[in-house]
C-alpha cells in the first residue's frame, strides 16, 4: 500500500439501521490514545447518546496511516458498541463522504477536525472543549491556528468561563457550558466493593505547563502532593490506576511512601470494559484536578466523575469552581484543603449507603445523556 492511498484508508465497523435518521459525526481521538479507555468513553458517550435522540451518529478519527496496533483498537470500541467508525485522512474518501454527506450535526471534541472541507460536511458545526484553560490561553496567543473557526457553537466543560470569578480569557468566544453526558443504561448502579477511594489519572498530563502574566499553572501532580497524607488521615484504601513516567519515580516512590496503592491503567482500564470494570469495583472516586482547572476556577467537571456517579459510587472532588454549579454535600462532595478533604472521606465512609444512592441521583439529574444532548440539540436548533 502506497503512501496516498494509506492516506486515504480507513476502518470501520458497520451496524445495520432499522430507520433513516438524521446523521451526526462525533470527532475525536480513539486510535490516538489506544489503551485509553476512559478516554474511549467520552466519544462513546456522545455517539450512543446522539443515537437514542433519533441520529445515526458516526465516529470519525483523523489518523493517517494508523499503526494496525491502534487501528485495531479503534475497531474493537466501534464493535463493542455497534455503531460506524472511520479513521481517515486529511480529507474524506469518497466512501466516507458519501456516508456522511449532509449530515446535521458534527460534534468536533478539542477541534480534532480541522479541515475546513470536514466542518462543511454538517448543517450545524459544534465545537467541544474538553481541556478549559490549555484551549482558551492557547487561543489567545495564536497557537491553535484556525482550529476554532469553522463552527457555528463553542462548548466546554468549563462551565464558569466568561463568568464573573473565572481568571480564563474567552479569545473573544461565546463559551456555553456541557455537562459531559453519560449514557445510564451504560453504567448501571453496582453494590460497594471493599473500601478502596479510586481513581484513573495521568502524573502530568498531555500537555506542559503553561505561564500567564509570570504564573505558571500547575499540572495534576502538583495537586496530588499537596494531598499525599489522605492514606495516613483516613482508615480507607486509596488506589490510582496512573500513568507516570520513569522520570517520576521519585513521586511514585512519595505516594507509596504515604500508603497510596498504584496500579498500571493499561493493566486495569485499557478497554473501555475494563474502565468500567475498575469504577465499578471501587467503593468510591478521590481524585484531584489539573491545577490549571482549580486555580482558575473554570468549574471544569470530570467525565470520569459522572461514571463513578452513574454507577453508585460516591465522588470526593477537588473544586474547579464546579461547587457553584452543582450540589454538593451528598454523593458529590468537593474540597479545596486537606482537612476538607479528611473530613469527606469520613462522611462518605460513615454513612456509604446513603451517599451512592445521592450519587446516582445526581447523575441521574444532571449528566443524563438525554437531558445533557437534549439540551445541546435544542440550543443548536436540532
Amino acid at each position: 500500500m502506497n503512501s496516498s492511498t494509506r492516506t486515504e484508508s480507513l476502518a470501520g465497523c458497520s451496524t445495520d439501521s432499522q430507520f433513516e435518521l438524521r446523521t451526526a459525526i462525533v470527532a475525536g481521538v480513539v486510535a490516538g490514545k489506544a489503551g485509553n479507555g476512559g478516554n474511549a468513553w467520552t466519544r462513546i458517550s456522545l455517539v450512543l447518546g446522539l443515537r437514542r435522540l433519533g441520529f445515526d451518529a458516526v465516529l470519525v478519527e483523523t489518523l493517517p496511516a494508523p499503526p494496525p496496533a491502534k487501528a485495531a483498537y479503534f475497531e474493537s470500541v466501534c464493535a463493542e458498541f455497534g455503531f460506524e467508525g472511520f479513521l481517515v485522512g486529511d480529507e474524506l474518501p469518497r466512501e466516507v463522504r458519501e456516508r456522511v454527506e449532509d449530515a446535521s450535526l458534527l460534534v468536533n471534541i478539542g477541534g480534532h477536525l480541522t479541515s475546513p472541507s470536514l466542518k462543511r460536511v454538517a448543517h450545524v458545526s459544534v465545537y467541544v472543549d474538553d481541556d478549559p484553560g490549555y484551549t482558551q490561553y492557547w487561543h489567545t496567543r495564536g497557537l491553535l491556528g484556525e482550529r476554532l473557526e469553522g463552527h457555528d457553537f463553542h462548548y466546554t466543560f468549563g462551565a464558569n468561563i466568561g463568568r464573573a470569578g473565572c481568571a480564563l480569557p474567552t479569545g473573544g468566544i461565546e463559551w456555553r457550558a456541557l455537562r459531559p453526558p453519560v449514557v445510564l443504561d451504560e453504567w448501571p448502579v453496582v453494590g460497594s466493593a471493599g473500601e478502596r477511594f479510586t481513581t484513573v489519572a495521568s502524573w502530568r498530563g498531555g500537555y506542559g505547563r503553561i505561564e500567564e502574566k509570570g504564573h505558571l499553572f500547575g499540572q495534576k501532580a502538583h495537586e496530588f502532593r499537596r494531598f499525599v497524607e489522605m492514606p495516613q488521615r483516613v482508615d480507607r484504601v486509596f488506589e490510582i490506576a496512573l500513568d507516570i513516567e520513569p522520570a517520576d519515580a521519585a513521586d511514585g516512590d512519595l505516594l507509596r511512601s504515604h500508603g497510596w496503592h498504584l496500579v498500571d491503567p493499561r493493566a486495569v482500564a485499557a478497554s473501555p470494559r475494563d474502565f468500567r470494570r475498575y469504577v465499578q469495583e471501587s467503593a468510591a472516586e478521590f481524585s484531584v484536578a489539573q491545577g490549571i482547572y482549580v486555580e482558575t476556577l473554570c468549574g471544569w467537571f470530570s467525565d470520569r466523575t459522572t461514571r463513578y456517579l452513574a454507577s453508585g459510587k460516591p465522588a470526593l472532588i477537588q473544586d474547579t469552581g464546579f461547587s457553584r454549579n452543582l450540589p454538593t454535600g451528598e454523593g458529590l462532595i468537593a474540597f479545596t484543603t486537606l482537612d476538607g478533604a479528611v473530613a469527606g472521606a469520613e462522611a462518605i465512609a460513615h454513612d456509604h449507603a446513603a451517599h451512592a444512592a445521592a450519587a446516582r441521583a445526581l447523575a441521574s439529574e444532571y449528566f443524563d445523556s438525554d437531558n445533557v444532548i437534549g439540551q445541546l440539540l435544542d440550543q443548536v436548533g436540532l
